[in-house]
């Protein structure tokens, strides 16, 4: 693959908030430290994300010290959330699967709720080690997962989007192109490939960490959102039909379990194991 490397690293503190993008993060088990360990739900428990709500895109939440959180959004005076410490658990229904968080406090659900204009409660998971496990059609017995939509982390690269671009550019939606990168909400971007060498990934090392590629990454409406503005267009879900079906799925990126533990840096080598 030559000097393929890693380019840049983003970290969502809350699923759908916009992310962070920090020159360097450690790697756990579930997932990148702080990416995705806070959800919002509605009054069903079911999990909000941009799917329903794209003004989530233009809510941020910065890491603070401990694993607490600051919440910002467009018209809201920021709010510092901190981790909760009730010991009950609240049950929520991630895109079927069930599962248990903690509550944060009141005036943490009143901030997202005024922003969104619908009632929402705001969760922390408390032990990713055990509260969600990784599909076990594609998991090895032990590995979990944060609040990500089905893997630990997300890995996209630069040639495949300019590939994807050149081909929006062709298409009858050019004007919606060239999309960035936050369109897909990654973990890890690598550049220096070749457009879809991650198609054929089993097996990857990034710096000192080794991860296992278990499946391709299936999008759906969210990629349709501007991360800038929260508007909806039709791309890159209808290039991707066209050019990246794969069975059922329109398919961009592929998903990682970490193989061990360890800090990953803008910069570090990305080497193909398998």
């Amino acid at each position: 693959m030559g000097n393929a490397e890693l380019h840049s690293i983003h970290v969502h503190p809350v699923k759908a908030f916009r992310a962070l993008s920090p020159r360097e993060a450690v790697v756990e088990p579930w997932g990148l430290a702080g990416d995705r360990r806070w959800v919002l739900i509605d009054d069903g428990g079911k999990v909000v994300t941009q799917r329903q709500q794209p003004r989530l895109a233009l809510a941020a939440a910065e890491l603070l010290p401990g694993g607490g959180i600051r919440l910002s959004a467009p018209g809201r005076e920021p709010l510092t959330v901190l981790v909760p410490q009730s010991a009950g658990t609240t049950p929520l229904d991630l895109f079927g699967d069930k599962l248990e968080a903690v509550l944060a406090d009141a005036d943490a659900h009143a901030w997202c709720s005024d922003y969104l204009g619908t009632e929402v409660r705001l969760l922390y998971m408390d032990d990713p080690a055990t509260r969600r496990p990784v599909d076990p059609d594609y998991a090895r017995p032990g590995e979990t997962v944060s609040f990500a939509d089905g893997y630990p982390l997300l890995v996209t690269t630069l040639a495949s989007l300019d590939a994807l671009n050149s081909l929006i550019a062709q298409g009858d939606r050019a004007d919606e192109g060239p999309l960035p990168m936050n369109r897909f909400r990654p973990n890890v971007v690598v550049a220096g490939t070749t457009a879809w060498a991650e198609d054929g990934w089993r097996r990857i090392a990034i710096g000192e960490v080794g991860f296992r590629v278990p499946k391709m990454c299936g999008r759906c409406i969210v990629t349709t959102t501007d991360q800038d503005t929260a508007q909806r267009g039709k791309e890159p879900l209808r290039t991707l039909g066209r050019h990246r079906r794969f069975g059922s799925q329109l398919v961009f990126g592929q998903n990682l379990v970490p193989e061990s533990r360890g800090t990953v840096r803008i910069g570090d080598p990305v080497t193909v194991l398998e």
